[in-house]
Formats: C-alpha cells, sequence, structure tokens
C-alpha cells in the first residue's frame, strides 16, 4: 500500500492490527501509554485485532489479560499462533488424530477443541508434533518430539520467535526451543503458523473485511516482515526487541512503513511519522547527521539515507545536539 499524505495515522486506517508482547504489555505489566492509545482507538469506535505468537495462552485469556489492565478487549479480537496451528493440524489431519503436544496448555486444549488427541508420549505413535511456547517445556518433552517427529510425524511450529521481550530484557522464545529440535534433528520445521507468516494477519483482515488495515508491531523479523508479506502497511514502535540500531540496519523485507516511539504515534500525522518524510529537522550530509529536534524523527532521516545507499556505520554528529542524539539512539 503507498501511505496516505496527511492527516492522523489512526485516521487512514479503517483496521488497526497490533502485536501484544511489547506493543501492548511486558509480561503482564502495560507498556507506558499503551492502555490510554487503545482505550482512544476504542472510544472512537475502530476496528482493532490483535494476533500474537505466543502460544502460551488462549484467546479468552488474552482478553481477559488486557481488560485487567485497562484495555476494552473481546475474545473474538484475538488471534493466537495456537488457534491457527490447531486448526491447521484439524485441516491436515484425520478426525482424532494423535498429535504430541509441546508446550503451554492452552495449546494442548486448543488441538482437543478441534477434535484432535493431544498426547505427550512419542510411544503413543502420533502423526504430528505442535510446539509451542511454554514455561515449563524441558528436556523430556523435547526429547519425546523428537523422536516423534524421527519416525516421521509432521513437525509444526506455531512461531520461531527467538526472544520474548521482558521488563528485565529479551528471555528465550519458542524460536529457541525450536533451535533444540532443530540441531538434534538436522532439518527444519515442515511449518510455521506465526508471523513473519502472514496467516494470522489475513484472518484478522479477512473477520473485519478491512480494505486498509495497518499492523502494529515491535519486532522487524516477525511483525513488520509479516505485514510486508502479508502486503500491508506496518507501524514500527520501539517499546520492545527491535531498537534503532536494527531498524537501520533492516533489510528490505523487515521495513515498516512507519516509525514511532510509542502508541502515542497512531494520533500523529502520518507525513511526520513516514520514513523518508520530508520536514524532520533533520538531515545526513558527508557522514554527519546535523539538524535539532526530535531524536526519532532523527531515526527516520538515518534510515532513509542507509536504506537509499549511504554508509552511516560511523555516522557522527555535526553538533553537540546531533551527537547527543546518535547517543540516545544507540547509534
Amino acid at each position: 500500500m503507498s501511505p496516505p499524505a496527511s492527516g492522523r495515522l489512526a485516521d487512514a486506517y479503517d483496521l488497526v492490527i497490533f502485536d501484544l508482547d511489547g506493543v501492548i504489555y511486558l509480561s503482564d505489566k502495560a507498556v507506558a501509554g499503551a492502555v490510554g492509545a487503545v482505550k482512544r482507538l476504542h472510544d472512537e469506535g475502530r476496528a482493532i485485532a490483535y494476533a500474537t505468537n505466543n502460544a502460551s495462552r488462549r484467546a479468552a485469556e488474552v482478553a481477559d489479560l488486557l481488560t485487567g489492565l485497562g484495555v476494552p478487549a473481546t475474545a473474538g479480537e484475538v488471534l493466537t499462533s495456537a488457534a491457527a496451528a490447531a486448526q491447521r493440524l484439524a485441516d491436515r489431519l484425520e478426525p482424532g488424530a494423535r498429535v504430541l503436544v509441546v508446550g503451554a496448555d492452552a495449546l494442548r486444549q486448543e488441538v482437543a477443541e478441534r477434535g484432535l488427541t493431544p498426547v505427550s508420549s512419542a510411544d503413543d505413535q502420533p502423526v504430528a508434533v505442535v510446539q509451542g511456547y511454554g514455561r515449563e517445556v524441558g528436556w523430556v518433552i523435547l526429547a519425546e518430539a523428537a523422536l516423534a517427529v524421527r519416525a516421521g510425524a509432521l513437525w509444526i511450529a506455531t512461531n520461531t520467535d527467538r526472544t520474548l521481550p521482558s521488563p528485565r530484557g529479551p528471555l528465550p522464545g519458542n524460536g529457541s526451543l525450536v533451535a533444540v529440535l532443530r540441531t538434534a534433528l538436522d532439518r527444519e520445521p515442515d511449518e510455521v503458523i506465526g508471523k513473519p507468516e502472514p496467516v494470522l494477519f489475513e484472518e484478522a483482515v479477512k473477520r473485519d473485511a478491512a480494505a486498509r488495515p495497518i499492523v502494529v508491531g515491535d519486532r522487524l523479523d516477525t511483525d513488520i516482515e509479516g505485514a510486508v508479506r502479508a502486503g500491508l502497511d506496518s507501524l514500527l514502535v520501539l517499546t520492545g526487541v527491535s531498537q534503532p540500531r536494527d531498524l537501520v540496519a533492516a533489510p528490505a523485507h523487515q521495513r515498516p512503513t512507519y516509525v514511532a516511539t510509542d502508541l502515542a504515534g497512531l494520533f500523529e500525522d502520518v507525513e511526520t511519522l513516514a520514513i523518508g518524510a520530508e520536514g524532520t529537522g533533520w538531515r545526513v550530509t558527508d557522514g554527519k547527521l546535523d539538524g535539532h529536534g526530535d531524536p526519532v524523527a532523527a531515526l527516520r532521516t538515518i534510515c532513509a539515507a542507509a536504506w537509499d545507499g549511504t554508509d552511516v556505520s560511523a555516522l557522527t554528529g555535526a553538533t553537540d545536539e546531533a551527537g547527543a542524539v546518535l547517543r540516545t539512539l544507540g547509534l
């Protein structure tokens, strides 16, 4: 999609698809400003969806968590990789088929509700293994999964996020656990369901019959790449995993349409949020950043230069203010 020329960002789209971890909350605590921003969208009657790779909660549990934080939400607005993976298995397998579940109880329940039989041992001869994040996942169940896959079971991963954001810093995510089996089996999963695959975004768009949706996320390699694959505009917020240095170095398939500090960006002017927008107050010339104003506006200018082929690896500040901005951004 081509970005609109002017107006509030939220006004330019008919559906806002939010990632959760690192965007709305970190673990079980709200990201600063997120509750007010999402509530404001609800109060304005705007369509909202939540698309999460985290397979440890069911849609109703996610909605309850959001409501407990003060965010108006219903289970119908939530799409999880656990539900999508279970549905994919149900579409591919015979009713009652045995599936070895690696992950939280939420994933096991999703599998059972679709008429499949969850098991926890390779001795049960499962025809598929589904792997999602679970805090209690350990060597025993991973060993059973390895045996089942080696015996010919289909292997589906809910996602391959290497880390999960938390108030204490990034923690191992499902991708790290998938890497254990990848190393042991010397092969990739047969299918990955969650972002950056476009499945969750496509389902959200279908549910709301949206003509112009936007994805809001904190990860370049899942949220933003998923949006690019789905042909959707995207807003990267700097409240979670991906940071300015990651953004500057992002390959074409992981570049967002817009960048903002946090969800307050949804109510800012489109023309100030887009990468490469004019009038940012900043410029990159001869290896130096010059200008004044908002550090994130400087980041957009730096990204535009880098993505256009300018070498910004040794960028310095032309003024004390510019130097301070570079330090603030970690560049």
